[in-house]
């Protein structure tokens, strides 16, 4: 095939590399707020056009913007004062073969359910408000949709790239916030909100890492049941991080809440009414989070695009970000000598999603470059001849993109 191309990379993986920096943002944070409920929109979607006209109509809700309300907190338990404010903003398919299709209520249930399911203290009736701006697509954007193409031709001239294996720092931060928004964390630390951002930052060995975590003022009595818990919490954090990754770095320092100062009551310390900064302190907006594997790795090539909320059967924002880190774990898993790898896809607007203008893979290994890269060329030509079973996956959200 004339467009793939499997080249040696001289790059040492990034294990072996003397800096790195991770960044993980939880599911309460803004930003993380925006992608999920716009990713939840998308499936809902998916969903309603299926149901009713057996495809996926043209649309795209991937423009979203998370206004932060204003709130009062208080040690005991503070109030909202103002809402927050969800803005859905894009395109999508309002009506088809002369029937109606109701995107505001569509939108606006994916969201409330969203929330209900992943913020424990955000009432979606109550504390926010939502605007609806999606709008018919291009004329011409919109029907490629009516095509008839067994595969769906790209909607973009767009590139996207992934890579495999996970760090050991990546691993640390991506499961680190997992727990801390966990059941079981929750459970044990009901004062812990959902609004948590975790950053790593390894020197060689030694593994830096500084947790922001907003707690929610209600289970929160004084600044000295409030810097009481935080010690708890830090002593957990800790005790995790010995058990799960003590033999994988030197050491580890953690830091939580690093902008608390005692002696300044609610001003000095991380107290949320509702367990996040969207209430009153931090807006958000789809694609500033974290990537489709979960973390925001400063240190490598990411791709430009968000995918959360994107059409997943002719966008190649969220179809090839996605799917070039599917191919790149593919490669790890088969490939015994490739150690680390980096895959770029990259499609030409029109042109079917199964044949990409550029496949190009980077691959680190210790052996013979040339007794591989067959394989490796195998491995990519294979998936994205398959590419259409990766996007049944990501039109049912059995692919995380955020």
């Amino acid at each position: 095939m004339s467009y793939l191309k499997v080249a040696r990379c001289d790059k040492l993986p990034m294990d072996k590399q003397p800096i790195e920096i991770v960044e993980r943002k939880g599911k309460g944070h803004p930003d993380t707020i925006t992608d999920g409920i716009m990713e939840r929109v998308a499936l809902e979607l998916n969903r309603e056009y299926l149901k009713r006209f057996g495809g996926i109509l043209h649309y795209n809700a991937d423009k979203s913007l998370l206004a932060a309300g204003v709130s009062e907190p208080k040690f005991g338990g503070g109030k909202i004062i103002e809402p927050m404010l969800i803005v859905f903003g894009d395109r999508a398919t309002t009506s088809f073969a002369g029937e109606e299709i109701d995107i505001d209520k569509i939108v606006t249930d994916a969201a409330k359910h969203w929330i209900k399911e992943n913020l424990r203290f955000v009432d979606p009736e109550e504390h926010v408000r939502y605007q609806i701006e999606l709008k018919e697509g291009s004329a011409e954007l919109t029907d490629i949709f009516r095509r008839g193409q067994e595969v769906m031709g790209a909607n973009d001239t767009s590139a996207a790239v992934g890579y495999a294996p996970l760090s050991r720092t990546e691993t640390v931060v991506l499961e680190l916030e997992q727990f801390l928004n966990s059941e079981e964390f929750k459970k044990e630390f009901q004062e812990t909100g959902e609004d948590i951002k975790v950053m790593g930052s390894r020197h060689n060995g030694h593994l830096d890492l500084t947790i922001a975590m907003a707690f929610v003022d209600r289970f929160v009595n004084s600044e000295s049941d409030y810097f009481r818990s935080k010690q708890e919490v830090l002593e957990r954090i800790k005790e995790f991080l010995n058990d799960k990754f003590s033999n994988d770095f030197e050491s580890i320092d953690v830091h939580l809440n690093t902008l608390d100062v005692p002696g300044r009551g609610v001003r000095g310390v991380y107290l949320t009414v509702l367990g996040t900064s969207a209430e009153g302190g931090d807006s958000g907006q789809v694609g500033r989070g974290n990537g489709v594997n979960g973390v925001i790795p400063l240190m490598r090539p990411r791709s430009s695009e968000a995918a959360a909320g994107k059409n997943p059967i002719s966008h190649v924002g969220k179809i090839y970000n996605a799917y070039t880190h599917e191919i790149a774990r593919k490669i790890i898993e088969e490939v015994e000598e490739v150690k680390e790898v980096y895959v770029w896809l990259l499609s030409k607007i029109g042109r079917p999603i199964n044949e990409p203008a550029l496949a190009a893979a980077e691959v680190y290994t210790e052996g013979n470059f040339d007794d591989i890269k067959g394989q490796v060329e195998e491995i990519i030509a294979r998936e994205v001849s398959n590419i259409g079973e990766f996007v049944n996956k990501l039109i049912d959200g059995m692919i995380p993109v955020y």
